[in-house]
């Protein structure tokens, strides 16, 4: 029987501001918003290929949730998305606003450069080289 992983949850200070932020700055597709009760959302995003894991919003309720958001894994890389286009990927969130924290570099692997998201959680934005 195959297994995926299907969706991680991402700590967020407000829903709208995340939902914002993920599909303009990055590209992503609002898959579901659907009300869970009194100010709790069930909010899903993924990258436009709709391949691989998706991120559940989830608004930071308690103040220990609040003081993780953006250190989601202590300051390091925390996602890793996929691309298979780099140049035109990187340009693009470039210019949406999206703020790299180095140059983007060739490595043994491919093509990757480390990204932040809205809260300050790190990402790489990787192409793999073949094989």
């Amino acid at each position: 029987m195959g297994r995926s992983i299907a969706t991680v949850s991402l700590l967020v200070r407000d829903y709208d501001e995340a939902i914002a932020w993920f599909t303009t700055a990055l590209g992503f597709r609002l898959i579901e918003d659907r009300p869970m009760g009194p100010a709790k959302r069930w909010v899903v995003v993924a990258p436009d290929e709709g391949r691989g894991a998706a991120l559940l919003l989830a608004r930071a309720a308690t103040p220990e949730q609040q003081a993780c958001i953006g250190r989601q894994a202590g300051g390091r890389v925390f996602l890793f998305l996929h691309t298979h286009d780099f140049h035109a990927d990187f340009e693009a969130m470039r210019s949406r606003g999206v703020h790299f924290i180095e140059a983007p570099r060739h490595e043994a692997y491919g093509w990757v450069v480390v990204f932040e998201d809205l809260f300050g959680n790190r990402w790489d934005l990787l192409e793999l080289s073949p094989g």
